[in-house]
């Protein structure tokens, strides 16, 4: 930790140093948008943002004795908050009510698949956002068609009673 901050501080002073923390923190920051919006080149453009973003407000960075990730995961959440508001702009004849319920609608979704059991997040993931085929996941996780239909209906389960409980 004490590592992290001398870094962190170094790249205050000089911003070329911060490509060590770039580096150092791209494969997961990566993974994480990835893991949200599914399509690589919007989880590109969006973790190009993050960095970015991290960068201009590096000056702003405080350490209070998290780690510099959780600073970068919490701007890549915002940015996936963005993508994905940008990307449900309502329809000229929608009303705004609709769709700021849609909106929030979906970041509840969002939420709650981000808390389901890794197993069932991966399999809704890859069925409902990658559009991928029961037996494609079932040889991608190494699982039987079955117990792909299983974590599936866990999940989906888990998540009716997330999102009627709110």
């Amino acid at each position: 930790m004490e590592d992290e901050q001398r870094r962190i501080e170094a790249a205050k002073a000089d911003p070329s140093r911060f490509a060590e923390l770039y580096d150092e923190h791209f494969d997961r920051v990566y993974a994480y948008v990835l893991r949200r919006v599914v399509d690589r080149s919007d989880a590109q453009d969006i973790t190009a943002d993050v960095f970015q973003n991290a960068l201009a407000n590096l000056s702003r960075f405080e350490w209070r004795g998290a780690p510099f990730a959780a600073w970068l995961y919490r701007i890549a959440a915002n940015a996936i908050a963005d993508h994905f508001r940008r990307k449900s702009r309502p329809l000229p004849d929608a009303s705004p009510e609709s769709s700021s319920e849609d909106v929030e609608q979906r970041a509840m979704l969002f939420r709650s698949v981000d808390r389901l059991p890794a197993d069932q997040r991966r399999v809704i993931v890859m069925r409902f956002g990658e559009e991928k085929t029961i037996r494609e996941i079932a040889r991608e996780m190494g699982r039987s068609e079955g117990a792909v239909k299983q974590l599936q209906w866990r999940g989906l389960q888990t998540l009716r009673t997330q999102m009627i409980n709110g």
